[in-house]
């Protein structure tokens, strides 16, 4: 089987994170989510695997991902000029996959648990393809598939009344049979090619689809709250490390990761869930987490921190509360306050704050 990773779009609902780059890169426990996608893929025994970019940023794709080689997979990246569609995304792979199976992962998408079993039931049968749904509260938003005695009898995109809640996730087993519908397809109402549509098509053509659900954890990552939800979820199940240095009356509790090089001053308390990347300096009383990400060389002094994201090269040097909270790279928040007071940052790459 090969795989595909779709990593374009506008990110339209992320922003200011996404103007200077791909939602898809964004971390979640200082690693892009898209990174997890590859992971996820590569469980499964993929080693052959295309990157679909396109839309603000797709050089830092190239420049994160490279060839592959540092992620022990190769790496074909495909050009989609335009957000044309999930379907127009896959169906450019046509001469990539050949006559062989395949696994789409939609960029933002983030599991927990392996899929290699699933991989292997699909590979060793006849299906034509097979979905991965999750039970959601808000079938609205998804695109839904209607089951009926263990059997997809219909799939369609956020319909106004979603006759279950079982969402089709960014997750896709198929065969190159896909493409004979790609080629039939029409544009929605957003001018878009749906997969959803496909998936029908393929449906009523009396193909086999079949499903499986995931009952462990799947967010589709397209707000800042969502962001901030996966980041918590996947420090919760992290293994706790340190390999930096701490001064002696440093308070940690719970789940903390502390990278190399990094340094934990005096009067610092760090409650996890929580991960401090390398080569960081932690000082002057502050307190981390829970819930809490600080990327690479990033400094912070003085403030509290939690249910946030801080991005790499960030440096904050003030006396104020952050919560559920994003900051993204290289930004420097200082201020002079004399009463710490609570705020919501939600801050795109390079931003400067001076109060």
């Amino acid at each position: 089987m090969k795989g595909i990773i779709l990593h374009g779009g506008h990110g339209t609902r992320l922003r200011p994170l996404t103007h200077t780059g791909p939602k898809q890169l964004l971390p979640i426990a200082n690693k892009p989510m898209s990174e997890y996608c590859l992971d996820a893929i590569r469980d499964c025994g993929i080693s052959d695997i295309a990157i679909i970019i396109g839309g603000t940023g797709s050089n830092k794709v190239k420049e994160y991902y490279g060839d592959g080689s540092k992620f022990n997979v190769r790496i074909t990246y495909i050009e989609q000029e335009s957000p044309k569609g999930i379907a127009h995304a896959i169906n450019l792979c046509k001469e990539f996959i050949g006559d062989e199976k395949f696994l789409v992962f939609l960029g933002d998408n983030i599991i927990q648990k392996s899929i290699n079993n699933i991989a292997r039931k699909f590979e060793s049968s006849d299906n034509d393809a097979l979905i991965l749904l999750c039970e959601v509260e808000n079938p609205e938003r998804f695109g839904i598939a209607d089951v009926k005695d263990n059997k997809i009898t219909k799939i369609m995109e956020k319909p106004k009344d979603p006759p279950t809640n079982f969402a089709v996730t960014g997750i896709y087993f198929l065969t190159p049979k896909i493409f004979d519908i790609f080629a039939r397809l029409k544009p929605s109402w957003r001018n878009e090619l749906e997969i959803t549509d496909a998936l029908q098509i393929l449906l009523e053509e009396k193909n086999k689809i079949a499903f499986e659900m995931i009952t462990d954890y799947w967010k589709d990552t397209g707000t800042p709250q969502d962001i901030i939800h996966a980041n918590m979820v996947i420090l919760k199940k992290m293994t706790p490390y340190f390999k930096g240095k701490k001064a002696n009356d440093v308070i940690i509790k719970g789940n903390v990761m502390v990278g190399d090089e990094t340094i934990i001053g005096s009067g610092v308390e760090i409650e996890g869930p929580a991960i401090i990347g390398n080569n960081c300096l932690i000082d002057a009383n502050s307190r981390i987490g829970p819930n809490t990400s600080i990327g690479n060389n990033s400094k912070i002094r003085k403030c509290n921190i939690e249910n946030s994201i801080i991005m790499s090269n960030c440096e904050i040097n003030s006396d104020v509360n952050i919560k559920d909270s994003i900051i993204a790279f290289n930004s420097d928040i200082r201020t002079n306050l004399e009463n710490k007071t609570e705020k919501i940052f939600l801050l795109g790459e390079g931003t400067r704050i001076s109060l």
